[in-house]
């Protein structure tokens, strides 16, 4: 059985930083998600929870995902680029470079994974899996480690706020199924 991850109580976007860690444990959330379809499909195919774990994937990734990588490339990292701290040009140029990793195999894998939510794929490649599991791990592993706490440090209380408004402004204009 394909156990989905679940809405967990997140920080609000009064706490800018902390909703963006929450967020890298719900992209882990999802990463563990596709491994396990993975070892799902090998075992039962494109089977009814296999649709669905890889519809909440592609869900979670078309719209959260991307308002994270948005959060950070349009909001956070041009805060921090104001500085003049080399370290934090190198780091905010090896996420960015990260991004576009990322970017480019979820279009590989999102194809896949489509084909699995109509029930028509049966297997994810294992390098596919891999190459994006790995580099969202490591990528989150830095953020946690390095940028939010330099985002702490540099950004003063008026930038945070300003921030989380921009987090919350974006979601907001989501549309709504009706």
């Amino acid at each position: 059985m394909i156990n989905l991850p679940g809405n967990s109580d997140a920080p609000t976007f009064a706490t800018p930083l902390e909703m963006l860690r929450a967020c890298h444990g719900r992209i882990l959330d999802q990463c563990n998600t596709l491994q396990k379809l993975q070892q799902h499909l090998a075992i039962n195919g494109s089977d009814v929870q296999a649709q669905q774990a890889a519809q909440a994937i592609l869900r979670y990734f078309d719209t959260a995902g991307q308002y994270h990588h948005q959060d950070e490339e349009i909001d956070l990292f041009p805060l921090l680029l104001s500085s003049s701290n080399t370290t934090t040009h190198q780091l905010i140029k090896h996420l960015l470079g990260d991004h576009q990793k990322m970017d480019k195999t979820w279009i590989r894998l999102r194809l896949r994974l489509q084909d699995i939510a109509k029930g028509k794929a049966t297997i994810l490649a294992d390098g596919l899996v891999a190459d994006f599991n790995s580099t969202y791990e490591q990528h989150i592993t830095l953020e946690n480690a390095q940028l939010l706490p330099l985002a702490a440090e540099l950004l003063d209380e008026q930038q945070l706020s300003t921030l989380g408004e921009k987090m919350s402004r974006r979601r907001s204009t989501e549309v709504k199924p009706t």
